[in-house]
Order: C-alpha cells, then structure tokens, then sequence
C-alpha cells in the first residue's frame, strides 16, 4: 500500500472514531433526564470524575500515566476546553430560553469548519461550508421547534445569548487547538476531565445545593454519562480532530441534536413530527455535500 493510502486510511478510520463522540453525546438528554434533579455542577462533578478515572485506570493498563505530563499550554486548553465551555453553558441556561441558548452554542461545528482553515496543512472547500451551513440550518430547525424564538430580549436573556456565543467560541476553539496540539496523547484527557471534575465540585460547593440521586436508576443514569457522553465521547473526539478530517467532523456534530431527538421519541419522552424529519434531511445534505470529493 502506498503511503499516501496509509495516509487516506489512517484519516478515514480517525474520523470514524471521531464520529463515536457525537454518537454518544446524542445520548446526553435521555441520560440526564434519568439521572434525577442533581444541579448542573453537581452532575459535572459526578460524571467528569467518572469519566477521568476511567481514562486513568486505562493508562495505568497500558503503561501510559506518564501521558499526564504535559506542557502547561496543553493543560490550559485541555481544562479551558472541558470546563469552561460547561460552565459557561449552564450560567447561558440560567439566564436565557434554554432553545434559544442551545442553538447559539450549536454554532460550534460552523465554527469549527471555518476556523479549520488556519490550521497547517488544511484547506477550506466551498463544500464544507455549504455543507456547515446546512447542518446549521438542519439544527435550526430543530431548536425553533422546541421553542426557540429569541423573543426575550431583556438584559439577563441578552446576556444568556452572550455567555452561550462564548460556548460556541470555546468549544470550536478547544477543538482546532486540540489538532495543533496533536503531539499530546489522547490519555492525557483524563487529567483534563479530573481537573474539570474538581472546577465543577467547587462552583457546585459555592452555588448550589446538594441533591442526593433517589435509586439506584438515577446512579446507573450518572454512572452512562460519566462512561458515555461525558467520558468516552471526550477521548474519541479528542483522536478524531486530531488525527482525522476536522472539518468533516465538524458538519457532521450537527447530527447530535437529531440523533438526541431521535433517541427521545424511541424512548417515548417526545413526539416525532416534520421539523424533525426536516432537520434529518438538512444534516444528511449537508454530510453528504461536505464529504462529497467530486
């Protein structure tokens, strides 16, 4: 095989490793639906600590703790990533229309897209735009069906909208960092996680109350997050924008929120209706628009 079809596949089967992260974060809603009333920084707190141990018996298991030793900017974009974009959500639920803050912060994949283009080596493609675009437009149509509508406009709402931008900016800006960064090995996410575990349990020691889960189905709830959207997810993007097409996975997280719906109505929590099928048919385009090499 010739290098540069080393080179196809190796970036191939990286993207696909990457497109597991958004797999998994489809499973967010119904999992923490489940999980009980525990406040935003508590269940930060429960799942990250999870998903960082997770990741540090693994290490050990492959003789890998040292991938924790990393320069102090590979931290700062680790934990800045990881934490702040979290908490920087939650304060924007607080404060403004959940719809209408979730799809301000949902511009992260167009952003990533377009941001992608400062990176070495990569090039932007009328495709992958359009493509971004058109995942937008799909998730659009998914968030103004739930509700969004921007019509609170008042200053606590003006300032939700500015804190879920913000959200948009640190996770796109985490994600084509991480690909600069693609020297730090993928373990070294553990730490991240662990660090951001401690950040959230000390914002939910100084603003929340403590809510201990009710059954052992809340636990189970807690125990999926912090092995799936909140543990695993965060290991696999992290491999797949480092190493695959960022640009592909980038147009392609717009099928979180559809696959998240999704995941809803065949749980019988939402109902199915034509702005869902609507969104479908815009990310698939989009997908097929930005991948298409023609």
């Amino acid at each position: 095989m010739t290098e540069p079809a080393v080179a196809l596949r190796t970036t191939l089967s990286a993207t696909l490793i990457g497109f597991g992260a958004i797999v998994l974060w489809s499973s967010l809603a119904l999992l923490t639906a489940l999980s009980g009333a525990a406040p935003p920084f508590e269940l930060a707190a429960l799942t990250f600590s999870v998903g960082g141990l997770c990741g540090i018996i693994y290490a050990a298991a492959r003789g890998r703790l040292s991938a924790l030793v990393q320069p102090s900017r590979v931290w700062a974009v680790g934990i800045g990533g990881l934490f702040a974009y979290h908490a920087l959500y939650f304060a924007a639920l607080r404060r403004a229309p959940p719809a209408d803050a979730s799809l301000i912060a949902y511009l992260w994949p167009l952003l990533i897209v377009l941001f992608s283009a400062a990176l070495p080596g990569e090039r932007l493609r009328a495709r992958h735009v359009i493509g971004a675009a058109l995942g937008f437009a799909g998730a659009a149509t998914l968030f103004l069906s739930k509700g969004a509508s921007f019509a609170v406009a008042g200053g606590a709402a003006l300032t939700g909208y500015g804190l879920a931008l913000c959200c948009a900016f640190v996770w796109s800006g985490y994600s084509v960092l991480s690909r600069k960064l693609k020297g730090a090995p993928t373990e070294a996410v553990a730490g991240f996680c662990l660090a951001t575990a401690a950040l959230a349990a000390a914002c939910h020691a100084a603003f929340e109350t403590t809510v201990v889960p009710e059954n052992v189905g809340q636990w189970l709830a807690i125990l999926g997050l912090g092995l799936g959207p909140v543990g695993l997810a965060f290991y696999v993007w992290d491999y797949g924008v480092k190493h695959g097409d960022i640009r592909l996975l980038g147009v392609a997280s717009y099928a979180a929120p559809v696959l998240s719906t999704l995941i809803l109505v065949a749980a019988g929590v939402a109902p199915a209706n034509g702005a869902l099928a609507l969104a479908c048919a815009l990310i698939v385009g989009g997908a097929v628009v930005a991948s298409h090499r023609g």
